[in-house]
């Protein structure tokens, strides 16, 4: 269990890292007025904290994604992108309700939940190119197409 806990710990401090960020006063930050203003720096954290945020818990898999089959991956995969798009409505409630000085934002959800998927589309990309460096692994055709099967998964599930 204390093993399992230590593999989860970067995404746990960048979920403290995040609310922290988001608490901050608003006149700190520059306001951004509609979605399009996707080069405003405010969209670029939301993306960036929120792709680090689900790319970290996905880490925490790492071991188990290539020991089990590939229901185990893709239930992995969505509840890592449920779990940090869920974080990202909680933030974006709290700075509405809670932090004083703070907007919440629909805008800022869709940066947040799109940052959740680049974030586990980054981690997926570095997890095939793993796999294809691994091949000294007695395990490696499995491994390989456990990696195929999940690329094939997430493709299906983003064109829906």
């Amino acid at each position: 269990m204390k093993r399992l806990t230590e593999d989860f710990y970067p995404g746990l401090i960048i979920a403290i890292f995040i609310m922290v960020i988001m608490g901050l006063p608003g006149n700190y930050f520059p306001k951004v007025v509609s979605f399009w203003d996707w080069l405003g720096p405010d969209k670029v954290i939301h993306l960036i904290v929120f792709g680090m945020l689900s790319y970290s818990m996905l880490w925490g898999y790492r071991k188990k994604i290539l020991s089990h089959d590939v229901r185990y991956i893709k239930k992995s995969f969505l509840l890592t992108l449920l779990l940090s798009v869920s974080y990202g409505a909680l933030t974006e409630l709290m700075q509405k309700y809670v932090f004083i000085n703070r907007f919440g934002s629909i805008y800022d959800f869709i940066a947040d939940a799109i940052g959740c998927v680049l974030g586990a589309i980054v981690f997926f990309l570095y997890f095939k190119k793993k796999v294809k460096k691994n091949k000294n692994t007695a395990n490696n055709s499995t491994v390989k197409e456990i990696a195929e099967e999940l690329f094939g998964f997430f493709v299906s599930i983003s064109l829906e």
